[in-house]
């Protein structure tokens, strides 16, 4: 059943998400694509050789949602750490051609950036696929992530702000007590959105949060099984638990469901189709895209909406990638599902 929400009016909220100011503070990772056409199988193992044609590095985790932030016409002032490594370089290189500052990014000696390389192949003039990916992991030296450099940062990117995004992957850049410092700072209106790969129920007090159902699932303890009922069950308590004004759960092809208010859950069908391109990154830009709109005045089942048209439109491109003001206000003029 479509939603009794007018399309002018998230049209309108696309405008202004202009110009809106968010902290983005979390693990920031390099993703590094390589790509190759397939030349032949090795006579030395039973394996594909490629021949390799280029290779990219874009910003993963929480440098992809500061990365969509920007994309969408926001200011996002990143707030983490790197490795003094060629990796913690690349990505704060991609920041610069975008746009986006980086006096927030505290560059740690003995910690690797966290980074991500997927192997891709195929022919010259068809899709590729992915192949195989490996990952350069470290976590952050306790003393670095929970130090005096990374809360003043923080406090300062906070002063003038419109909201932040606390984006968790589980490197040790970011806490839970990273909600009270920007409470300190942050003016009384401004929200803070937060997604964690692992602790999301330690992130109490923050204005939404964006969790995908597998990590619903592990905040519940139980399995949801595609039952609506039990996914009913989790998403309230979770949301009680959080003491969250809102709770947007991405479900993949079914959509997401947004707890908000006293009803029971909105659920929201996917837009465009389900047979998609490449999720990588889609949650990031879910999060952006739901954090800026929120920063913007939008209520909660506008900024879902947004959310998931952006999160639509973002599957059926290939690697880490962003959605544009145009491309989201076309995804949004096209729709005949969703809005009434």
């Amino acid at each position: 059943m479509p939603f009794a929400v007018a399309r002018g009016r998230l049209l309108a909220l696309i405008d202004s998400l202009a110009g809106r100011r968010l902290v983005v503070a979390g693990d920031f990772v390099l993703d590094r694509f390589i790509y190759g056409y397939p030349k032949r199988v090795s006579r030395e193992a039973p394996v594909l050789i490629l021949r390799y044609w280029k290779e990219e590095s874009l910003p993963g985790g929480a440098g992809n949602t500061a990365a969509n932030v920007r994309a969408l016409g926001g200011t996002p002032v990143p707030v983490g750490a790197t490795g003094a490594d060629e990796s913690g370089r690349a990505l704060r290189e991609a920041f610069r051609a975008r746009g986006i500052e980086t006096e927030g990014l505290v560059e740690t000696p003995g910690y690797r950036t966290p980074t991500k390389t997927r192997i891709l192949g195929g022919a010259p003039h068809a899709i590729k696929q992915q192949i195989v990916r490996y990952d350069v992991e470290d976590s952050l030296p306790p003393e670095a992530s929970g130090g005096s450099s990374l809360a003043e940062r923080l406090r300062a990117a906070a002063r003038g702000a419109h909201g932040a995004i606390l984006s968790d992957y589980g490197y040790g850049a970011i806490s839970p007590g990273a909600v009270s410092v920007l409470r300190a700072v942050l003016e009384p209106h401004a929200r803070i959105c937060v997604d964690s790969r692992h602790r999301l129920p330690e992130y109490a007090g923050v204005d939404a949060a964006t969790p995908n159902e597998e990590e619903l699932e592990e905040s519940a303890g139980v399995a949801l099984d595609d039952s609506e009922t039990r996914l009913e069950t989790a998403g309230a308590a979770l949301r009680a638990r959080m003491r969250c004004g809102s709770l947007l759960v991405t479900r993949g092809s079914r959509g997401m469901a947004l707890f908000s208010g006293a009803a029971a859950a909105e659920h929201i069908a996917v837009h465009g189709t389900d047979q998609v391109a490449d999720v990588t990154g889609a949650g990031d830009t879910v999060l952006a895209a739901f954090a800026l709109a929120l920063s913007a005045g939008a209520a909660p089942l506008e900024a879902a909406l947004l959310a998931n048209f952006a999160g639509g439109v973002v599957v059926m491109k290939m690697g880490t990638a962003v959605v544009t003001p145009e491309e989201l206000k076309a995804a949004v003029e096209a729709d005949r599902a969703l809005l009434s």
